[in-house]
């Protein structure tokens, strides 16, 4: 969920014609799904614009996970850990390739230094665009020079990577 605090600012004049664009766009280009979302929508618009100069507000979104994309790219990690042989298990590997992508936190080790944790991509806890931006983060990592060739250390380089692509390919279709 992105939280945001948003404060009034009524030191902001607007046209006539600014204010007919911003209400066209807040009231019927973005707008809810059916009449009961739509109502509950321009309820929150007239209390952000009238709240007191200085008030502050906290707004909370969630853009929820296409499903499709989701069991797309779980495909795309089960397909390559599978025809792996560096891993036995699949939480490890998925941990390392959080690591490789850089989608972690960056933290405190226990003997000093900065070590990456990997974040979590849990279902409920990631929103669409996030995991979208990890899933490209992903694919760039497993296509970089170092992915492929460390997975399947026991061939040729270019074979790994043609390898790898060839995985790869068979989710690049599907974009959910």
């Amino acid at each position: 969920m992105t939280q945001a605090f948003i404060i009034r600012d009524q030191s902001v004049t607007l046209t006539n014609a600014e204010k007919n664009a911003a209400a066209k766009v807040l009231e019927q280009a973005l707008r809810g799904v059916d009449s009961i979302n739509h109502d509950r929508w321009q309820r929150f618009l007239q209390q952000m614009f009238e709240l007191p100069e200085g008030q502050i507000a906290e707004i909370g979104t969630r853009i929820p996970r296409s499903g499709a994309f989701h069991r797309h790219h779980m495909g795309l990690e089960r397909a390559i850990f599978n025809a792996q042989t560096r891993f036995t298990h699949f939480e490890m590997f998925r941990n390392w390739l959080k690591i490789g992508c850089g989608f972690v936190e960056w933290v405190p080790g226990a003997k000093g230094g900065i070590v990456p944790l990997p974040k979590s991509i849990a279902y409920a806890e990631l929103e669409e665009p996030e995991m979208r931006a990890y899933h490209d983060g992903l694919l760039a990592f497993l296509r970089g020079p170092h992915a492929a060739i460390y997975l399947w250390k026991q061939i040729e380089a270019d074979v790994a990577m043609k390898k790898m692509e060839d995985i790869i390919v068979e989710y690049t279709e599907i974009r959910g």
